[in-house]
């Protein structure tokens, strides 16, 4: 397996709106953050996002709350020199930049030095070329840590990418695809459309030669 870059000592990661959405497609969010070693954070203005999804019946920041209550997870706020890089973030033209959950959390990210998890194309490659020292996660590499395989199981883990994967539409990188399809294999793959189509051909073509 495939191990991810999740610390192995208690840490602080910050999560975007879309990973949220991602875990809460999981169905196991609560195992899931229980066996995580590092401790997550949602900045304010991502988990705002998720109000907007309430209107057309999604659960998302219902779920997010009660991860709180439970005290599974943190919500926290911007300070100073996060609200001035999350300016810097969303004031500008379309192309240089992001909406106000990934600003946000990348600025957060910054802001405390932590990890964040982003998924979108245009938000790691706008991070990447301002902040190019700061460590970004997926989706994906967030239940890759073998403490999440140890306390869903292989069947269990196998049903959460499933679900996230169907549901949530959750973003697959390139560099993910053997490791989904080896948790939940060929034929469930192949049925994922989150999935790049070129990389399933590939992949069906590799194992013909």
């Amino acid at each position: 397996m495939e191990l991810s870059r999740l610390s192995n000592s208690s840490r602080r990661i910050v999560a975007d709106t879309s990973a949220i959405i991602n875990l809460n497609g999981t169905r196991r969010a609560a195992d899931i953050l229980r066996a995580m070693p590092d401790r997550l954070i949602v900045v304010d203005i991502a988990a705002g996002e998720l109000d907007v999804g309430r209107k057309t019946g999604r659960s998302d920041a219902d779920m997010l709350a009660e991860l709180e209550r439970s005290g599974l997870l943190d919500i926290d706020s911007l300070g100073g020199v996060g609200e001035a890089i999350f300016e810097s973030l969303v004031l500008g033209s379309a192309v240089t930049t992001l909406d106000d959950g990934e600003a946000a959390t990348i600025a957060y990210a910054v802001e405390n030095s932590l990890s964040a998890i982003v998924d979108e194309k245009k938000a790691r490659r706008i991070c990447r070329e301002r902040f190019g020292s700061l460590p970004l996660l997926c989706s994906v590499e967030l239940l890759q840590h073998p403490t999440i395989l140890t306390a869903l199981g292989k069947d269990g883990l196998s049903a959460a990418l499933l679900e996230a994967l169907k549901v949530a539409r959750m973003r697959v990188m390139p560099e993910h695809i053997n490791w989904i399809v080896k948790i939940i294999g060929d034929a469930n793959a192949r049925a994922c459309t989150s999935i790049p189509k070129r990389e399933k051909h590939a992949r069906s073509r590799n194992q013909r030669s």
